[in-house]
């Protein structure tokens, strides 16, 4: 349809790297490729659509063997995770913003594949980008891709990045 903006989903995540709450070296070239390869000036063109999936704990806690806790600590704990959730998609929409580029980001849970897949299903974005960590068959095994899921299941053409060897840190798993 003329005049109507290409939607342009993007799926980001969070890096791996310990004591690094920001986002994934994947997600940052994903979105910088869509900006540069995509979007290019052509600001108006383009409406992305920026979505973060949180994968909950199994028992809730991160690297601790057990703790005492309150309901109002569970409920910390969720908002924490809130927090995180909305630091991440604070970047990417401010970078939007300062380009004029028009967007959408929104947080949800559970398994980041399915997920992404539900939300292409139900947002029928044009296109969906995200990043690849470009791991060997061997890691593949062991950690799974997202990537290759959404390419098989997605419902709408899906665009992979896969980060540079310079990016890559020192154990290619983190990210």
């Amino acid at each position: 349809m003329e005049g109507e903006a290409t939607r342009v989903m993007v799926a980001v995540n969070e890096s791996t790297i310990k004591g690094y709450p920001h986002a994934s070296i994947s997600s940052k070239g994903a979105f910088e490729w869509t900006l540069n390869k995509i979007v290019r000036s052509n600001t108006s063109g383009f409406k992305l659509l920026f979505l973060h999936v949180q994968v909950p704990d199994e028992d809730g806690f991160e690297d601790m063997d057990s703790i005492f806790a309150s309901p109002d600590d569970f409920k910390g704990m969720k908002n924490r995770d809130k927090i995180r959730g909305l630091h991440l998609l604070e970047y990417f929409v401010n970078r939007c913003h300062e380009i004029g580029v028009p967007c959408e980001a929104w947080i949800k849970k559970g398994d980041p594949k399915e997920v992404i897949c539900h939300e292409v299903k139900h947002v029928q974005p044009d296109l969906l980008v995200v990043g690849c960590r470009g791991l060997g068959p061997f890691q593949r095994v062991f950690v799974g891709t997202v990537s290759e899921f959404c390419v098989k299941h997605a419902e709408c053409p899906v665009v992979t990045i896969k980060r540079s060897a310079a990016e890559t840190p020192q154990d290619p798993i983190d990210d």
